[in-house]
């Protein structure tokens, strides 16, 4: 966990709807509050198949599925954001994942998963794809072929396992999840509470 009182850790998955959400302000909202930003990219996916499920569970539970896509449309037109319902949920973010391991202390993390999110979520793109992963590096690294090669070395599949399991050992079980020290806050509605208790232990 971070030291820094007024540091926000955000655990998020790319085939995470409200993450989505989260992604496209967060920046925004932590930078005008003068909060210290941490990317903590994982995978759900095991964390379920942890918890008994094979799949999202929006998609075990179709009702809870139909009321998601539904609340999905309401909550982006309230932030204005486009939203496209991809045709294929979840979808594999492996790929993407493992790149943002890379770039998890980086400068361009933060345009580089927004470019994943709006792929998935905007443009219905299959962000498994080598050729989309690359795209949405395009401008941000000089060599976006080299740097999705070397997501795939064998050192880095393992910083993606350890950080699948930091998030177990934290009690995530859903993404968006925020970190304030300890204090652990779920979902994109739970965003505004974990930025107002950051600045407040800046203050202290």
């Amino acid at each position: 966990m971070a030291s820094n009182p007024a540091c926000i850790e955000f655990w998020f998955d790319f085939g995470s709807p409200y993450s989505y959400l989260s992604m496209m302000r967060i920046d925004a909202l932590t930078a005008a509050a003068g909060l210290t930003l941490i990317y903590r990219p994982f995978l759900l996916g095991p964390i379920f198949k942890a918890l008994g499920y094979d799949t999202s569970p929006f998609v075990a539970h179709p009702e809870k599925g139909r009321y998601m896509w539904r609340d999905m449309q309401r909550q982006s037109e309230k932030q204005g954001l486009p939203f496209h319902k991809p045709s294929l949920f979840p979808r594999n973010a492996l790929l993407a994942t493992r790149v943002a391991m890379l770039g998890e202390n980086t400068p361009w993390i933060r345009n580089y998963c927004r470019a994943i999110m709006r792929q998935n979520f905007e443009a219905d793109q299959d962000i498994s794809l080598r050729s989309n992963v690359v795209s949405a590096l395009h401008g941000l690294v000089p060599d976006a072929d080299a740097l999705v090669v070397a997501a795939g070395d064998e050192s880095n599949k393992q910083r993606l396992r350890q950080q699948v399991a930091i998030a177990q050992h934290l009690g995530i079980f859903g993404a968006p999840t925020f970190f304030v020290g300890d204090e652990m806050y779920w979902g994109n509605d739970r965003l505004d509470d974990a930025i107002a208790q950051a600045k407040q232990a800046g203050r202290l």
